[in-house]
């Protein structure tokens, strides 16, 4: 599998790939690429409706560009820890956006959560914030505000009085709790349709199917959640009943 940056050739395939509606696997498939390039690669410029090859080239040049030419890291800006490789964790983080936007987070407030989620204290403050992902305070702002409206971040005062955004480790828990109300809700609403469509009627046998599948799903989801939830929790170096 080749390594490296996508060439304009392979972002031309990507483009064409999307014009034939191919979903992101079967493109890097034929690109010998991983997914998760593919995904981030589109998701970074414009997404999968807005996508072109020759505008993501010229952008993606522009960033490399940026980058060579850059200033040292701005005050607020945390060293990389434990000897890990500065180029690898940004690209991780870049993945890791990815995914929160492929779940519907605006690009800033996905940068936000995956900073938050890749630090070893979970948390910062909005001017480490700005300085990590060099945006200005403004943009912070406003993705912190939605983030902490979702119940995704909450807030705390350190010893300096200073306001640090602090990632939980039970949102994971609670968004998985709130995913099997909503599919709990689809099995209600399926099985209203069966008294108005009438009983033993195809229509109806299809909704009862329905309703009993995605009731034994949300009711698997959350007690596999319940059961699982003191893992989220788990210190390093320790087991999730707390051994050593």
């Amino acid at each position: 599998m080749p390594g490296g940056r996508l060439t304009q050739q392979e972002r031309q395939q990507i483009a064409l790939g999307l014009a034939d509606g191919l979903a992101y696997a079967e493109i890097a498939r034929r690109l010998d690429r991983p997914t998760s390039t593919v995904t981030r690669e589109v998701m970074r410029n414009g997404g999968p409706a807005a996508y072109r090859a020759d505008l993501a080239h010229r952008a993606t040049e522009r960033r490399a560009h940026r980058r060579r030419k850059a200033a040292p890291p701005a005050p607020g800006t945390p060293p990389q820890a434990h000897g890990r490789d500065a180029e690898a964790v940004r690209e991780y983080e870049e993945t890791f956006t990815t995914v929160f936007m492929q779940s519907g987070l605006p690009t800033m407030t996905a940068r936000v959560l995956a900073s938050l989620y890749t630090t070893d204290t979970g948390s910062l403050t909005a001017a480490e914030l700005a300085g990590r992902l060099q945006v200005s305070p403004a943009s912070v702002s406003k993705a912190v505000a939605f983030l902490d409206s979702q119940g995704l971040i909450r807030r705390e005062r350190d010893e300096r009085r200073r306001e640090r955004y602090v990632v939980d480790d039970d949102v994971i828990y609670q968004s998985t709790m709130a995913s099997a109300r909503s599919t709990a809700h689809l099995g209600e609403i399926a099985r209203q349709g069966v008294g108005v469509l009438g009983p033993g009627t195809p229509a109806a046998a299809r909704l009862e199917n329905i309703a009993r599948f995605v009731d034994f799903v949300s009711e698997s989801i959350a007690r596999a959640a319940d059961q699982a939830r003191e893992i989220l929790h788990t210190k390093p170096g320790t087991t999730s009943d707390g051994s050593a």
